[in-house]
């Protein structure tokens, strides 16, 4: 299907509705897109943090170990080198500090460019929707002078 312009002006009040209804719940999912990916670059970004922690001095040391999000239990770093990193979808890999640092920024590299495109993106949304609730309000403006 080909993406036709509709002139807002020439639509019936209800169908302006309909289509105000429908941006908001599009800028409310992109919303909640842009509020999960700044919760998943700020997970990358502390898990670059806490591998500066990590050098040949901590080793030995007694860590609490997240099991869950709510769940931790007692363990001892063995090996500070090596780290085993989440790479996504249930995989982990064990890396290099170096590599699992790279690995990092990477990943908040790729999310902060992601980021800045959906910010755009819902920023030219608002701007439309915007648009189209003054063109209702003018709208109803004009009914209600049509009325009198």
């Amino acid at each position: 299907m080909a993406n036709e312009t509709v002139d807002l002006m020439q639509l019936p009040l209800p169908q302006l509705m309909s289509v105000k209804d429908t941006m908001m719940e599009e800028l409310e999912h992109l919303s909640a897109s842009f509020a999960q990916l700044r919760q998943i670059q700020v997970k990358f970004q502390e898990g670059f943090v806490c591998l500066d922690s990590l050098t040949p001095q901590s080793e030995g040391k007694i860590v609490l170990v997240p099991l869950t999000t709510s769940l931790y239990v007692p363990g001892q770093l063995s090996n500070t080198s090596t780290v085993i990193v989440d790479v996504g979808t249930g995989y982990y890999v064990q890396k290099p500090i170096p590599d699992a640092k790279d690995f990092y920024k990477r990943k908040t590299d790729y999310l902060k460019s992601n980021m800045e495109t959906l910010q755009n993106t819902i920023s030219q949304r608002q701007a439309s929707y915007r648009v189209l609730i003054d063109i209702i309000n003018s709208r109803r403006q004009q009914e209600r002078e049509n009325k009198n």
